[in-house]
């Protein structure tokens, strides 16, 4: 059995996870493709070669995550990542951006568009597949190396902000248990971390969650980490 059949009997998942590839380049699409067909948990419903058809083949095929690349004709990936998150609700598809360019412009440009996460094409096929699969189930990801340079750049004066218009009021909004689960998020602590560490369930961890991104106007736990950052909740280090 391979480990891919293994993590879809452990989440008690039946239906694959829908991605759509988005790249301009036939050759890279296809060994995505050979990549991510390999897991019995990972179902490729589509291909686009442009940022248009990205977002028209989403309507079409409600994919859980899109594949999406920075720069292609016609519409480019940011572009694309944006009209899709705004078509879309909450459970609309997760946009991972995949790209052969370490730019901070890019990458600051992806948060804002939408996307759960950010990650570079020199990485292994399993930080692929593992990264799919973190999106697929609502949570944020970026690559450790572009993590720092986010946490630097957001936490620093006149970085780039996140959250509500008057951050600190929304954090003297959350209770007591909703800032701890907030600094351990910060952390990167998954909610079975999270779980174990504040003797919660899972279930009522994910709930705390929600209400955390929900009071401080965040759409992800990428956001979350940022915003604990840059309101000094935590610090680099601390």
């Amino acid at each position: 059995m391979s480990t891919a059949a293994g993590h879809a009997e452990e989440s008690g998942s039946e239906r694959p996870i829908r991605v759509l590839l988005a790249d301009d380049h036939h050759l890279v699409r296809t060994g995505f493709r050979v990549i991510l067909e390999i897991e019995d948990d990972i179902e490729v419903v589509g291909e686009a070669a442009d940022g248009h058809r990205a977002v028209s083949m989403t309507r079409a095929l409600c994919p859980d995550v899109v594949l999406m690349d920075v720069e292609m004709p016609d519409v480019d990936g940011l572009e694309a990542t944006r009209r899709i998150r705004a078509e879309q609700d909450q459970a609309g598809p997760a946009v991972l951006i995949l790209t052969t360019f370490d730019r901070d412009d890019y990458l600051f440009a992806a948060l804002r568009a939408g996307a759960s996460g950010f990650l570079l094409k020199n990485g292994t096929p399993e930080a692929l597949i593992e990264a799919i699969r973190v999106v697929a189930r609502g949570d944020g990801l970026l690559a450790p190396e572009i993590t720092r340079r986010v946490i630097a750049t957001f936490a620093r004066p006149g970085g780039p902000s996140t959250g509500g218009t008057d951050p600190q009021a929304a954090l003297r909004d959350l209770t007591p248990r909703e800032r701890e689960v907030l600094v351990l998020v910060a952390g990167g602590a998954s909610n079975a971390e999270i779980a174990t560490a504040l003797h919660l369930g899972e279930a009522t961890v994910k709930s705390h969650v929600s209400r955390v991104l929900a009071k401080l106007e965040l759409r992800d736990r990428v956001q979350a980490v940022v915003f604990a950052y840059e309101q000094g909740v935590v610090r680099p280090g601390g």
